[in-house]
């Protein structure tokens, strides 16, 4: 399955594995073909934006169809729709895909941009920003529901051509613009979902700026008020004196002061708690609304590393089997969990075997590297630290290695506590099991006054020994206990 997104700026295939509540990439590619250059000025897409984008759509079908791609979905937006040989641009289009372009409205524009946010984050509330080369579409969230939304003519290519180049021109048209932009989807003191590629871009160069641990652009978040002076630095600096500007490709570079103004007027006007990028967008809203109801009520950071584990775990089966086993030995511990933190302690289960065809020595790095920068969605960054802290724990040990210091630093002390609690539970749990199934569900994990007792029935007795009790006491002890036994029963 593959979507072509015809952008105003871009033009990009994305090849999925299949459709599912947490699609998998097998390709991905954009061309900057500029469809919305000169649109403002002549009400037409330039000749050789519209080659250009007619050559990558060739070249993308061609792809596709190696791919063994079933289906093909065409998405086109603002510079198709607004141009006068639009038309004649989707019958080209249309004729090379042999199938029909989705030309969508502003309000679809704005309804699946919205739709891929919620597919995206894990009960997502705020308001979803998509700026794209021709428009930026505003609408609310609000747990799986969309709400009011608007359409402003403030994309990067159509806001460059109407202030002629200048930034101080183009600040009192977005001012404009965005005027009232606050009552009419209100987000004040809730996230703002940044969506597009020059917003991504401008994440990107703050990564780099503020030495950021990982280089995974979904769920990023920015402080309002960092993102707001941020914005207004790269707006009104050269360019090429902001450092780490490399990591920003030449070809964003031209648009990257119009997207950080609009952005800076965006935080001015909604007053948002913070700015959180999403990677998902139209295309993954379109693809989210193909599924059936049930399939979107799915968890989808739980659904990947269900998929995760079915791929590279021992046995997928063994893993289930540790979320309830987990559960109830951190309720044993008297270790209280939020509903958030429950549902990531199962994701770690599910993927704390991942590891398991690496050296010994390097299976808690490696887990960690994965994990860490994994293409999940539906887990902010606290919360990949969390999962690659549990496993890489799980491993190496309850040590503080120098493999994982930066990671740590993304988790609270309440995470990383839970982090390390999970790791020594699993370390408990592999040592009985040996990674197999049926094994772990006949036990039970209880304390007695302040020993933590493994119970276990008596025809696996000889599974006891020194390691595990050494493991137990270490389990033990971050609940506040100060001695471990194992009670044979039955």
């Amino acid at each position: 399955m593959s979507v072509i997104d015809i952008g105003s700026n871009s033009v990009r295939l994305v090849i999925y594995e299949r459709l599912t509540r947490s699609p998998t990439m097998l390709f991905n590619e954009k061309v900057l073909a500029g469809l919305g250059k000169g649109l403002a000025s002549s009400g037409r897409m330039q000749p050789q934006s519209v080659d250009d984008a007619l050559a990558a759509i060739r070249r993308f079908k061609l792809l596709a169809d190696q791919s063994g791609s079933v289906e093909t979905y065409i998405l086109a937006t603002a510079a198709s729709r607004d141009a006068a040989n639009g038309p004649e641009f989707l019958r080209a289009v249309e004729k090379i895909c042999g199938a029909p372009v989705n030309l969508l409205s502003g309000p679809d524009e704005a309804r699946l941009s919205a739709l891929g946010v919620i597919s995206g984050f894990h009960k997502a509330s705020g308001v979803v920003g998509d700026m794209g080369g021709g428009s930026l579409e505003l609408v609310s969230v609000e747990a799986g529901t969309i709400g009011k939304g608007r359409s402003l003519p403030l994309g990067g290519l159509r806001l460059e051509e109407a202030a002629e180049g200048s930034v101080r021109k183009a600040e009192k048209i977005v001012a404009e613009a965005l005027a009232g932009a606050g009552e009419m989807v209100p987000c004040e003191g809730r996230p703002f979902y940044a969506v597009g590629g020059t917003w991504r871009s401008l994440a990107r160069l703050h990564m780099a700026e503020v030495g950021y641990p990982l280089h995974v652009m979904h769920h990023y978040a920015i402080r309002a008020d960092e993102a707001l002076e941020f914005a207004r630095v790269v707006a009104r600096r050269e360019l090429e004196s902001i450092d780490q500007i490399e990591v920003v490709s030449k070809a964003r570079r031209a648009l990257l002061p119009f997207g950080a103004l609009v952005l800076e007027q965006v935080v001015r006007a909604l007053r948002p708690s913070q700015v959180i990028i999403s990677a998902l967008g139209v295309r993954e809203g379109h693809l989210y609304e193909r599924l059936a109801e049930e399939e979107r009520a799915r968890d989808p950071l739980l659904e990947a590393c269900r998929e995760l584990n079915l791929l590279r775990s021992r046995s997928p089966r063994h893993a289930e089997e540790l979320i309830p086993w987990t559960a109830e030995a951190f309720a044993a511990l008297g270790i209280d969990e939020t509903e958030d933190e429950a549902r990531l302690r199962a994701a770690g289960c599910l993927v704390s075997d991942i590891g398991w065809r690496a050296h010994p020595d390097y299976r808690g790095e490696q887990s960690l590297g994965i994990l860490s920068n994994a293409s999940f969605v539906g887990v902010d960054h606290p919360g990949r630290a969390y999962l690659s802290l549990a496993v890489f724990f799980r491993h190496v040990g309850l040590v503080d290695d120098p493999v994982s210091p930066r990671i740590r630093e993304l988790a609270s002390t309440r995470l990383k506590e839970r982090a390390r609690t999970l790791g020594a539970a699993l370390r408990v749990a592999y040592l009985i099991s040996a990674s197999m199934p049926g094994v772990v569900p006949r036990t039970r994990l209880s304390m007695d006054g302040e020993t933590l007792v493994l119970e276990i029935p008596g025809d696996l007795a000889d599974l006891v020994g020194e390691r595990l009790l050494k493991r137990l006491v270490q389990l033990g002890k971050l609940g506040g206990g100060r001695d471990a036994a194992v009670r044979i029963v039955g």
